[in-house]
């Protein structure tokens, strides 16, 4: 068959075969997520036996009030095996609903590149925030710090194989001792925005080969 536009996706009936525990590439537009079509079509996906529950743990947050964005079913959902977990969801994420590395931004499109320089396998991770909330915003208080620890613990324990994590950014720092408990082998990197590559370029050039040796370490590489 020939390739599939995200509007084909959208309408078309799901294949019906065994799931085998990966995402369903062929079903999926692997395109950047501003395109509202591109979007819709990720978001169709949730259902899928990787996602959902990951997408039930998103509309609990919601329901307590706040944007949450989902995360990606382009990714390895309940399967991954190494999380990378960045700061708070922007204003991106939070226009196309997803977490995700094809969010059209100079963050995403930092991440992309280092998650092919590190050779991390798509359907072996999972991107998601310390803080899960979007409210307008990127500066963080304490208060929405301490409300994303307090609700990271049910998000971990959704997975069925997490071996890795990486802590990307210095918020994300705080939740190391809480991954290390759950028995994770943890990294910290910098954060992939313009304004840690601005004021610390080492830093910021270093993320994919911490990348990489977390991938490694947890089995997510190629």
């Amino acid at each position: 068959p020939g390739p599939t536009d995200a509007a084909d996706l959208s309408a078309a009936p799901q294949r019906k075969r065994p799931w085998n525990g990966r995402p369903r590439r062929d079903a999926m537009p692997g395109t950047l997520l501003n395109d509202p079509a591109v979007a819709a079509a990720r978001l169709a996906h949730l259902n899928d036996p990787h996602m959902r529950p990951l997408a039930a743990y998103c509309a609990g947050l919601r329901a307590t009030g706040g944007t949450v964005p989902d995360m990606d079913p382009l990714d390895g959902g309940t399967a991954a095996r190494l999380l990378l977990l960045l700061e708070k969801p922007g204003p991106a994420a939070a226009r196309a609903g997803i977490v995700s590395f094809d969010n059209d931004s100079p963050t995403g499109a930092a991440a992309r590149r280092f998650r092919d320089r590190a050779g991390i396998r798509r359907d072996r991770v999972v991107v998601w925030n310390v803080v899960p909330w979007w409210n307008g915003t990127i500066r963080f208080t304490a208060a929405e710090r301490r409300a994303g620890l307090t609700v990271l613990p049910a998000f971990l324990a959704l997975f069925s194989d997490l071996r890795g994590a990486v802590t990307v950014g210095r918020q994300a720092a705080t939740a190391r001792d809480m991954l290390t408990r759950h028995g994770l082998d943890v990294h910290a990197c910098a954060h992939p925005s313009p304004q840690v590559r601005a004021a610390f370029p080492d830093r910021w050039a270093a993320i994919p080969d911490v990348w990489a040796r977390a991938a490694a370490a947890a089995g997510a590489d190629r």
